[in-house]
């Protein structure tokens, strides 16, 4: 019985099978109702049980200690009484003899007349019972009764009629007193008489009377802890049996201890000094413990370093896995102590050697999954071909090889499709990407062009389109063909194993992806090849959606930049720079141009169609060439926007009506048309929702002209304004997009300060504003077309302008042809005179038959010679072939033959012909 309790000590409630039969309802019908706590305890105390004799051992301990202090105090009591009597006397007895005067009473002639109400006075100041005054002889001067005056004082005076004090307990007249008898001196020391003060030893307090209260107090209340002790030690007893007696305690335990040998789970229990208390016989066969392991110490077994460890430390262990010898056991240790139980621990063992099998073939098919998934989230997130072939190599290396490299035909990489490879033909491919660690190896870098040998396995699988596994490279013939001294140095290196897989997509193969790994990771295996066809397969897809956009966008750049200007006209009238950048993905409707019309005249144009794509391109490209149109017209730029914005809602109805029903694409513009005229200096602007545009004075000043804001092109039903600006030569008109102003990090209104503050430096060329336009402004990530004009102006200098005014007479056209012929040789320009004199006469003389009121001449002496001749009429001529009998109609013709260009522009007072020779 005693080595079943040692042995099984703290299990009982874990092992035992069954209800507890210490349970409450037990143990009502076992011992009947409750009976109340008092009744309880006094059974106990008369029990046998440890809690009763424990009960009168504390009481009887606690009554000793009450009798022995009580009588501890009564002694004291008693001491501290007669003390403090003798003190109080001696004090009052010295302190009277040494007042001043007494020595002169007692030789006056009646001592007891004056010292008997100070002594009274004295006794009741002092707080004692007397206070007497006597001669040399001891006969009383004066006491408390005074039929006891000139009587002999009661007690030993002899010692203080020698000049000593005398202290002593007698029986005097007022009962047992304690009295003390001090001698009176004069001057010379000659005893004149005595001063006597007593107290009656009953009348003095001690400590007794306040301390026995407390001593019982403190009886009681060991009594009373005594009993709850008693009473909580007699229900965690209870608590702890349940309720069980001798017998049944040994029965459980008997069951107890057959339980625990039997589980299929290894139990080791030690103690705190680390030796082995209990081991259940599954705990034995799982740790191969000796037959006598019990009492022995852990480090004494021959365990592992970390079981032993784990067992004595006493730490708190949940599910750990300990080798031990063959076997995985999963171990689960607690201390004993946690709540007061005896220092030690308890350590449960399990057998988890085919569990973690299992569980490690499973963890590496969720890491595999992990992989898969990753890669599809991580691959792909962009529309290029590069970026993307590096986003595959990043994900495999190095969760899955050490070194990944990704090689694509250069065909993929321009959008196109590769072509196949005829007769086992060995391809040539581009490294795009490479991944791992370190940086030292020595395999093809990214960049280079590598032409691979037939028999290798990379040549094998982009040609046959089948993955290929190489487990060692070592022996492997095939792959050493490429280049022996550079396959040498890649097994020098450390790399063993390899597994190529193609890149194809939708029929295309474009490329492969090698998978490598060194010295450090285990070799491929067959398992493998199907986690790398899986990776290769899902980035070919979003490989081959890169090209397929590349190639479209490819081609809707060119178409873009093929709608755009290919260069600059020539003309005097601007020095010009442009910026054009296409967005990073998709491409845009933004465009400009420079249009030279009639008079030196410069028309700037800065648009920006809706939407990216090839609509917003082709539509770009029908904007412009409209734009080219109606600048041949000469009208002013408000009416100019006005023709356009019907042009865009007439391909607005177009689009609705071909999309039979579904979503039609809206064609949306912007636009700010410019004419500068450098013979005024004048610039007129009308702009359809575009931006404002921007003014550098030559002084670098910077400013945003309040140009009428009009709606964008498309919307219909509201008209356009123009506003008139005059530039100083030297000045700097500034168009762009809403893509150079805008971006998702950034406000507008930022924007336009930086473009403001990037202005405002004076005497920049128009190139090095663009660059530094461009410096500040462009975004890392470019999301929309950039269109940037910059147009530095000139001013056409007086004495190349020349203009008359002249009647509406036939005889003023002689006098016009002198003036011309003159001015024409002061600009050395005699070659031209006829040509001029001709067109001339016949644009006056049709002015004069066909309009009124005065008529306007100017010649302007620029790249070319323009002539124009105004009028106030708003008619317009028109070219047409006379026939063999008409006898006018070939004026015109004339013009026509004899001009390079020619033209009509109307103004607010009428029409301006005009007619431009190239000069000699």
């Amino acid at each position: 019985m005693a080595r079943i309790r040692g042995r099984s000590w703290g299990l009982s409630g874990r092992w035992f099978a069954g209800r507890r039969p210490g349970s409450r309802r037990e143990r009502r019908t076992r011992h009947g109702s409750r009976v109340p706590s008092a009744r309880r305890l006094w059974a106990v105390a008369g029990s046998r049980s440890v809690a009763g004799q424990m009960f009168l051992l504390q009481v009887l301990i606690v009554l000793l200690l009450v009798v022995a202090a009580v009588v501890t105090l009564l002694l004291q009591a008693r001491s501290d009484r007669f003390q403090a009597a003798r003190d109080r006397s001696l004090a009052a007895a010295q302190t009277f003899a040494h007042s001043p005067g007494l020595v002169e009473t007692l030789r006056g002639p009646d001592p007891s007349a004056v010292l008997q109400p100070l002594t009274e006075a004295a006794r009741m100041e002092g707080g004692v019972d007397f206070v007497v005054v006597t001669d040399r002889d001891g006969i009383r001067y004066t006491h408390p009764k005074p039929e006891l005056i000139g009587k002999e004082f009661i007690g030993t005076i002899g010692p203080s009629q020698d000049g000593g004090v005398t202290v002593e307990s007698v029986d005097g007249p007022l009962g047992e007193e304690v009295q003390a008898v001090v001698p009176v001196k004069d001057s010379r020391g000659t005893v004149v008489g005595l001063v006597s003060s007593g107290i009656k030893v009953s009348a003095v307090s001690s400590a007794f009377d306040r301390q026995l209260p407390v001593v019982l107090g403190a009886g009681g209340a060991g009594l009373a802890l005594a009993t709850a002790g008693t009473a909580l030690v007699s229900r965690r007893l209870r608590r702890q049996t349940h309720g069980l007696g001798p017998s049944e305690m040994t029965r459980m335990y008997e069951h107890h201890d057959a339980v625990l040998h039997a589980v299929r789970e290894g139990v080791v229990i030690v103690g705190g000094d680390g030796r082995v208390l209990l081991a259940n016989d599954e705990a034995r066969r799982l740790l191969d413990l000796p037959p006598d392991v019990e009492g022995r110490h852990v480090t004494s077994l021959g365990l592992d370093p970390r079981m032993a460890e784990l067992l004595v430390s006493r730490r708190v262990a949940t599910d750990e896995v300990l080798p031990v010898g063959d076997l995985l056991l999963a171990v689960n240790n607690r201390p004993t102590d946690r709540r007061g139980g005896p220092p030690g621990s308890v350590a449960t063992l399990r057998d988890s050697t085919e569990l973690r099998a299992l569980a490690g073939k499973a963890e590496a098919a969720r890491g595999r999954l992990r992989l898969l998934y990753d890669a599809s989230v991580s691959v792909g997130t962009t529309l290029d071909v590069k970026r993307t072939a590096e986003e595959l190599a990043q994900v495999a290396a190095p969760r899955f090889t050490d070194y990944a490299t990704v090689d694509l035909a250069e065909p993929v990489l321009r959008g196109e499709e590769p072509r196949a490879g005829v007769g086992g033909e060995a391809p040539q491919l581009r490294r795009v990407a490479l991944t791992g660690t370190p940086d030292d190896h020595p395999l093809y870098r990214a960049g280079e062009l590598i032409t691979f040998a037939a028999p290798t396995p990379q040549a094998t699988g982009f040609v046959g389109g089948h993955p290929v596994l190489v487990t060692d490279l070592a022996s492997s013939p095939d792959w050493r063909t490429q280049d022996a001294e550079r396959t040498q140095a890649v097994l020098d290196y450390g790399f063993h194993s390899l597994i190529t897989v193609p890149l194809k997509a939708r029929g295309v193969l474009m490329g492969i992806v090698n998978f490598w790994r060194t010295r450090e990771s285990e070799p491929f295996e067959e398992d493998d090849l199907s986690l790398a066809e899986e990776l290769a397969a899902r980035a070919a897809v979003c490989i081959d959606n890169a090209r397929r956009y590349t190639r479209e966008h490819a081609m809707a750049v060119t178409l873009q930049h093929s709608l755009l200007p290919r260069g600059l006209p020539e003309q005097n009238a601007l020095d010009i720079a442009y910026r054009y950048l296409p967005a990073q993905a998709g491409v845009g409707g933004d465009w400009f141009d420079v249009i030279p019309l009639s008079g030196t005249r410069v028309a700037l144009v800065v648009g920006d169609v809706v939407g990216h794509g090839l609509h917003a391109a082709a539509t770009m490209g029908r904007l412009r060439t409209a734009v080219q149109n109606f600048s041949t017209l000469d009208l002013p730029p408000d009416e100019l926007l006005g023709h356009l914005d019907e042009l865009v809602g007439r391909i607005d109805q177009e689009a609705e009506a071909a999309s039979a029903g579904g979503e039609a694409t809206i064609a949306g513009a912007t636009c700010l048309y410019a004419i500068y005229d450098p013979a005024s200096g004048t610039c007129q602007l009308a702009r359809a929702g575009h931006p404002l545009p921007a003014v550098v004075a030559p002084d670098g000043t910077v400013d945003f002209p309040e140009i009428p804001a009009g709606p964008p092109l498309g919307l219909g039903g509201l008209p356009f304004e123009a506003a008139e600006l005059r530039l100083p030569e030297g000045s700097s008109l500034v168009l762009y997009t809403d893509g150079l102003i805008e971006d998702r990090k950034r406000d507008i209104d930022v924007g336009l300060e930086i473009l403001r503050t990037t202005l405002a430096h004076p005497g920049r060329t128009p190139q090095d504003v663009c660059d530094a336009v461009i410096g500040a402004l462009l975004p890392a990530r470019q999301s929309d077309d950039i269109a940037l004009l910059v147009a530095r102006t000139r001013v056409l200098e007086p004495d190349r302008v020349a203009d008359w005014e002249l009647p509406s007479d036939p005889a003023a056209v002689a006098g016009a042809r002198a003036d011309v012929t003159r001015q024409l040789t002061r600009w050395d320009l005699e070659e031209t005179v006829f040509t001029t004199e001709l067109i001339l006469s016949e644009l006056i003389t049709n002015a004069i038959r066909y309009a009124s009121g005065p008529i306007g001449v100017r010649l302007l002496h620029d790249r070319t010679l323009i002539c124009e001749v105004s009028d106030t009429s708003s008619t317009s001529p028109h070219l047409r072939y006379a026939a063999a009998e008409d006898e006018g109609g070939r004026g015109l013709f004339l013009v026509a033959q004899l001009a390079e260009r020619w033209g009509t522009r109307y103004t607010p007072e009428g029409k301006v012909i005009w007619a431009e020779q190239l000069l000699p």
